[in-house]
């Protein structure tokens, strides 16, 4: 299966690969209560309760925050890839074995590009359904780096209260603890490759 053909299939899949009904299911095995998670991480109930039900997705603050309470790896949030040679382990990712995360109330969809082994880098392709958007400007809390390449389509951007519009072949990059935004700007899906050090899932 090509990547285009992958990512139609992740975008449509049922409710048990979406992020919300992951972190429920993960707080249900835990034999958690909304109100304890939602007070141990900071995150309200009510926030929590539409995260859960697929209606808001968390900053990425917040789902660090939620994921420590349940004891989970945020990294666990991604779709598990297929089988792949062992010869590829920690080195290669073939396209039809990305691990995926759906950001459904986003119209965002992430495949990891680089192997969990590698953590002094991250490099994603993300597809953002027209009206998506990453959602209120991100706070990081790590330093670092960030950068992006436009491949299809066209993207807006916030940083620091600037906002830009880029297309394809356009690229930006940027210090990590700056404040940003991004969503597809236009009536076509916006393809991006996006690149993240060090890694942050």
């Amino acid at each position: 299966m090509d990547a285009n053909k992958k990512m139609t299939a992740v975008a449509n899949h049922g409710d048990e690969g979406r992020l919300g009904q992951k972190l429920r299911l993960r707080r249900k095995r835990r034999g958690l209560s909304l109100q304890t998670v939602a007070s141990a991480s900071g995150v309200s109930i009510g926030q929590l309760s539409q995260i859960e039900r697929d209606l808001s997705q968390p900053s990425l603050r917040s789902l660090r925050q939620i994921c420590a309470v349940l004891d989970m790896p945020i990294g666990w949030l991604f779709e598990e890839p297929a089988s792949q040679p062992a010869e590829d382990t920690g080195l290669i990712v073939r396209a039809q074995n990305r691990r995926a995360m759906d950001l459904g109330a986003k119209g965002m969809v992430k495949e990891m590009m680089t192997p969990d082994a590698c953590s002094g880098i991250q490099m994603m392709r993300i597809v953002i359904q027209p009206g998506g958007s990453s959602g209120e400007a991100s706070y990081p809390t790590k330093p670092g780096a960030r950068c992006c390449t436009v491949m299809a389509g066209s993207m807006g951007f916030e940083l620091n209260g600037a906002t830009h519009i880029l297309g394809r072949g356009d690229s930006f990059a940027f210090e990590g603890t700056q404040h940003l935004k991004f969503w597809c700007e236009g009536p076509h899906p916006c393809e991006l490759i996006w690149t993240i050090s060090p890694a942050i899932y």
